[in-house]
């Protein structure tokens, strides 16, 4: 087996990742698709933990919008990534992958509550971990959430999935003369409050050092990791002060 570029890997879905298709929902065939490709990361000897959104059920900006209050709509939120994370592992044992659903919004029956001991536990094992509920707390997007089980982990990378191939000045899906950025360190990340990871999540990389590598989810499906990882013109590296 060729080792892998890294050894240990935090990867950052959208819900939208599920979404194939459809305009909302998890649609099977996307999400076979990307048990797939996942089960192609455990074959290369990588240990990886996931965290994934949920907006492909439900986003709590859009009951605030409605005058529900931020906590129980943030609480909404965090059981739609579970949902998620559930259909996942269902899709991943399908493949005879070993994995395991953890969550920072306790729901015993469903999910294993969160552990550090445990996690790293499962990751030295060989088990994909998928992790839900956010940090378990409102206020905090998964994107924080991403960095916060990174960093506990001890992540050699953090990859976040986007609709774009990798950071733009401006959103490229509205204005057609955005500038792609090929790399930036974490100080211009947060001094242009650039938009496709909240600062907190940025800032707790920084802290801890872990690189980020925004590439376009769609990669996921059509490519080997390492591929993803090494054309760095399809993607931009977040790293150095």
């Amino acid at each position: 087996m060729k080792k892998p570029i890294f050894n240990r890997v935090l990867l950052k879905l959208s819900g939208e990742t599920l979404l194939g298709s459809d305009p909302f929902g998890i649609q099977q065939e996307a999400c076979m698709q990307l048990a797939t490709s996942l089960s192609y990361f455990h074959q290369q000897g990588i240990q990886l933990a996931v965290v994934i959104g949920g907006g492909n059920i439900f986003r709590g900006v859009d009951l605030r919008a409605m005058g529900i209050s931020r906590t129980p709509a943030d609480h909404m939120g965090m059981l739609a990534t579970l949902m998620n994370a559930i259909a996942l592992q269902q899709a991943l044992m399908l493949r005879e992958v070993p994995v395991c659903v953890m969550s920072a919004l306790e729901c015993p029956k469903v999910a294993e509550p969160y552990n550090w001991t445990r996690a790293i536990d499962y990751l030295n094992q060989g088990s994909i971990l998928l992790f839900a509920g956010g940090t378990g707390n409102p206020y905090f997007t998964t994107d924080t959430a991403a960095s916060l089980r990174a960093s506990e982990i001890g992540a050699d990378v953090l990859l976040k999935a986007t609709k774009v191939d990798g950071i733009y000045n401006k959103d490229p899906l509205k204005y057609p003369d955005a500038i792609k950025y090929k790399s930036l360190s974490y100080s211009q990340f947060l001094a242009e409050k650039l938009l496709v990871m909240d600062a907190t999540a940025v800032a707790l990389c920084r802290s801890n050092q872990i690189p980020i590598f925004v590439f376009n989810m769609r990669r996921l499906i059509s490519e080997p990791l390492e591929q993803v990882l090494t054309q760095v013109d399809k993607g931009t590296w977040v790293e150095g002060q």
